[in-house]
């Protein structure tokens, strides 16, 4: 299609092609794969100096139909005013745009938060498309006002899905790095593919019991009256009903259900049942899917996953230099492309971390990077509580292994971990640590093969945790931490060592003198732990005389062994 004439740029297209593309939820890039076209010629587009051709403009008609983006009620005005503001020189075609608007699937269907008035009127005479009605308004809640850098990602949910008919998929990731809106984009793109999609939301770790329930009352309303007693009858009722017809099940947030603490990714005490849901919709034939976000793997799906299996699990990393550089642009933060390259690999491009922080420097440094980069802050309020909530999910074991690497600073082995430990343990809970940790988000992959080091941000929360749990410890005369953990190892090279005793000791000094006024009661209180400390089998004793004896002579008090 030919461009305005010279000189002159129709700005009304323009406007109409971003806020369509908007409201479809794609990047100029993303949306140039789509049409197969070049992110130029997206641009030249919303810049209103050239039109798309009518093969290409139909296509993103159709796309923005099977995404709700046109007003409800008024889709084929909306799709005749684009078509005439792109200058095309036929109108649309009018069958297929009636075929298109008269045979789109039903919108979806989000269930709200359980409430007891829901749960005490099972007798109510309601259809499917009545509750779905209701329950439309909560799809705002869900909207995704932008989409960074993940069409290949949604690109595997939808083949797998759609192609390879998947019966379960798993997203998994760390909390913040967007699971749950790029399972909200797979719902827009796959609602047309599909006869009914509900989504719920498991924060609130609700009864498995109660789960069935809700999906009933949408999928089997007429059956409330009668909704068999027992957890088996009612599953078996599902299942029935994602046999007979076409349904994608959304649950966010698995992770709620899981044991806190467990390596493997056991379901809590009183949520096995959810076990059974998630095996029978696994193994048994169907045509519908579940789609699931959770922090963490599931044991119970380990065993049913595999290439050619039709239940997966995909890993969501991290945005590239690339989308943090656009995340950070449209939050109107300032800086050199190093700068934001920088900032984007010191938050591991996580973008919940890095909006929380674009914030921060928008408020305090006029949304210029480099004096908040200088400030040297790193963790601070809603980032601090993001690494808390995933610091409290993690075994023992993992904790101290995170312990480790933030005192060692560089990649290490499971070999060297395991020189290091007080209590070696068996190779294979090792691997099962690391493992989790990866599949986590919270280690990267070393330089050399099989070595592994902490992700930047969360080596500063451990480092910061390390120091305020070690001072507790001293204070309290308890000394697991320290025991376990030194902060100095002697085969750490000597910047190593200077780091360490910068980032640890110090600190952890000047933590006791806050609590002891005065310096001869800190190191009388370190003395006293040193002599209970020798008076220990050898095997009990660890690293903790090595650790109060380097206080204090930091401290600058006689450390003259005896």
């Amino acid at each position: 299609m030919s461009r305005p004439s010279y000189g002159e740029r129709d700005y009304a297209f323009g406007l109409r092609m971003l806020k369509l593309r908007n409201q479809i939820g794609l990047t100029q890039a993303g949306l140039g794969k789509l049409l197969h076209v070049s992110r130029r010629a997206v641009t030249e587009w919303e810049a209103g100096n050239n039109y798309p051709t009518a093969e290409h403009l139909k296509v993103l008609i159709e796309l923005g139909v099977r995404t709700s983006a046109f007003p409800e009620g008024r889709e084929a005005e909306e799709i005749h005013a684009l078509w005439q503001a792109a200058q095309q020189k036929f109108p649309p075609d009018e069958v297929w745009l009636e075929t298109l608007l008269g045979t789109r699937r039903p919108g979806l269907t989000l269930l709200p938060p359980l409430s007891p008035e829901l749960l005490q009127i099972p007798q109510r005479d309601v259809s499917t498309s009545e509750l779905a009605r209701e329950q439309r308004e909560h799809w705002k809640a869900l909207t995704v006002p932008s989409f960074y850098d993940r069409e290949q990602e949604l690109t595997t949910l939808t083949r797998w899905v759609l192609e390879e008919g998947c019966r379960m998929v798993s997203v998994l990731g760390m909390g913040g790095i967007g699971k749950s809106a790029l399972v909200v984009r797979a719902m827009q793109q796959l609602e047309g593919h599909f006869d009914i999609v509900l989504f719920r939301s498991l924060r609130d770790a609700p009864d498995c019991s109660a789960l069935l329930d809700a999906c009933l009352q949408v999928l089997a309303p007429e059956s409330q009256a009668m909704l068999p007693h027992g957890l088996q009858p009612r599953l078996t009722l599902l299942l029935g009903e994602l046999r007979r017809r076409r349904v994608l099940l959304v649950l966010d947030n698995l992770e709620v259900l899981l044991q806190e603490g467990d390596v493997l990714g056991r379901l809590r005490p009183a949520r096995e049942a959810y076990a059974d849901l998630l095996l029978r919709f696994a193994e048994m034939t169907h045509q519908s899917c579940l789609l699931l976000t959770s922090r963490e793997k599931p044991a119970a799906l380990r065993a049913l996953e595999g290439r050619h299996s039709p239940v997966r699990s995909l890993f969501l990393p991290g945005l590239d230099a690339v989308s943090c550089a656009q995340l950070l642009t449209e939050h109107e933060i300032s800086g050199s492309p190093e700068e934001q390259a920088r900032l984007g690999q010191l938050y591991a491009g996580n973008p919940l971390a890095l909006r929380i922080v674009a914030e921060t420097i928008v408020d305090l440094f006029g949304g210029q990077i480099s004096p908040f980069l200088s400030a040297n802050t790193v963790l601070f309020g809603s980032v601090s509580g993001l690494l808390e909530e995933q610091w409290g999910r993690l075994s023992p074991l993992e904790q101290t292994l995170l312990y480790w690497l933030a005192i060692l600073r560089e990649p290490v082995t499971l070999e060297e971990l395991q020189a290091v430990l007080v209590v070696p343990i068996a190779p294979q809970h090792l691997l099962e640590a690391v493992d989790g940790l990866r599949r986590r988000s919270l280690l990267d992959r070393g330089q050399h093969a099989g070595s592994f080091i902490l992700q930047a941000v969360m080596r500063e929360y451990v480092t910061g945790k390390l120091v305020s749990t070690a001072s507790q410890e001293i204070v309290q005369g308890q000394l697991r931490l320290l025991r376990e953990h030194t902060l100095s190892p002697t085969h750490a090279t000597e910047y190593v060592r200077q780091t360490q005793e910068r980032l640890f000791v110090v600190p952890l000094l000047t933590r006791l003198q806050s609590v002891y006024q005065e310096q001869v009661e800190l190191e009388r209180q370190l003395r006293s732990l040193l002599e209970e400390v020798r008076s220990w089998a050898e095997d009990r004793q660890g690293y903790a005389p090595t650790n109060l004896v380097m206080l204090l002579r930091l401290l600058g008090g006689n450390s003259r062994e005896n």
